[in-house]
């Protein structure tokens, strides 16, 4: 007989926040999701963690905390077990214990995606919430003030300032490791100041630091996206060592969305498109088959790239392919919030890169 999560919980003693996070992980056999509730057979026992004759720890997984979530790009990459274009990227060893966003909206994606360990607060108020102790603490702190596409105005900037919460966090939490991710623009010149101020505070947590920049293009991602990925280790513990890169050939776009080519708008798949015409500020690129997708934004305003042979933009579900989402991975949004959400991610594929490289030292 089909139970409730909750009841099952009272049924073995146990909070269903553990046992969501478990059946969010497969743990169960028999639970299913129904709407936003799990349901899973009475008589399935209870999942016992085996032990470890080396460590003592078995099977439990790294912890992470999560800032600046949105709808779960990079968490998604940390935690891995998807597939993207036919390649499987496994599970990394890392579970997610708690995460924070400000945005109802991208909380919706990341719960209905990822799990209901998202807390939908404002960064400030939420922060004296976080767990007192986690392996990692990884965040892509706001970029919109450092973005060459924003307006520039640095760290002094309202939203981009916001990466001294990850340093409170870090102080906090005192991880055996953290991963703070921003745009390419960063390390620009006019940015210099910025980038400078940001690794000193970072730098003042006792840390080693450091940072790279990654061309997505370069580890799977069908798009000419730049990031950067500030490391710190705990001292005692070996320096982080950037993934190399996987890709001699990138993706290109049609290898990407080709296939959705033919596919009617199809809502719940988010196979939706902007009717937004012609734009002389943005919005007038089109995609070139043979080359990945240029870098996906999150505030064009319906004014996203064309389709490389169609007659019309491209398709938030194509969108979220050239940020390297799961077809599995969907959005229960309209199509501006969508568009927001899919611009504002980390694509998982780098992600996951970065965390396996991390993985190596919190299992030191």
């Amino acid at each position: 007989m089909l139970i409730s999560l909750a009841e099952y919980a009272k049924l073995h003693d146990k909070s269903s926040d553990t046992l969501r996070r478990l059946a969010g992980r497969g743990a169960f056999h028999t639970a299913q999701k129904i709407g936003r509730n799990w349901v899973l057979d009475s008589n399935e026992e209870y999942p016992v963690q085996k032990r470890s004759p080396k460590n003592g720890v078995g099977n439990t997984r790294a912890t992470v905390v999560s800032l600046f979530s949105g709808c779960g790009g990079m968490d998604l990459g940390f935690v891995g077990g998807f597939e993207f274009l036919g390649k499987k990227y496994p599970k990394t060893g890392f579970e997610i214990i708690w995460a924070n966003e400000i945005s109802p909206a991208a909380c919706k994606t990341y719960e209905q995606n990822i799990g209901s360990h998202i807390v939908n607060a404002d960064i400030n108020d939420a922060i004296d919430q976080m767990p007192k102790t986690a392996d990692v603490v990884i965040g892509g702190f706001p970029c919109q003030d450092i973005s060459i596409n924003g307006k520039m105005r640095g760290i002094k900037g309202e939203r981009s300032g916001l990466y001294t919460y990850i340093v409170e966090a870090v102080k906090k939490i005192k991880p055996k490791i953290f991963i703070a991710e921003n745009v390419g623009g960063l390390l620009l010149k006019q940015n210099e100041y910025s980038l400078r101020k940001i690794l000193e505070d970072f730098n003042a947590l006792g840390y080693e630091i450091s940072y790279q920049l990654y061309r997505a293009v370069d580890y799977g991602v069908p798009q000419t996206r730049e990031r950067v990925f500030i490391v710190g280790t705990k001292k005692g513990l070996p320096k982080f060592t950037p993934p190399q890169p996987t890709k001699k050939h990138p993706i290109t776009a049609k290898e990407a969305i080709g296939d959705l080519e033919g596919l009617a708008q199809n809502e719940g798949f988010s196979h939706i498109w902007s009717l937004a015409n012609v734009s002389g500020e943005q919005g007038n690129r089109r995609l070139l088959a043979d080359r990945p997708g240029y870098t996906i934004r999150a505030e064009c305003h319906g004014n996203i790239q064309f389709h490389y042979s169609l007659p019309r933009r491209i398709s938030m579900r194509e969108a979220a392919r050239i940020q390297s989402f799961p077809d599995t991975f969907l959005f229960p949004c309209k199509l501006r919030e969508t568009e927001r959400q899919i611009g504002n991610a980390v694509p998982p594929v780098l992600a996951w890169h970065v965390a396996k490289s991390a993985k190596r030292i919190v299992s030191e």
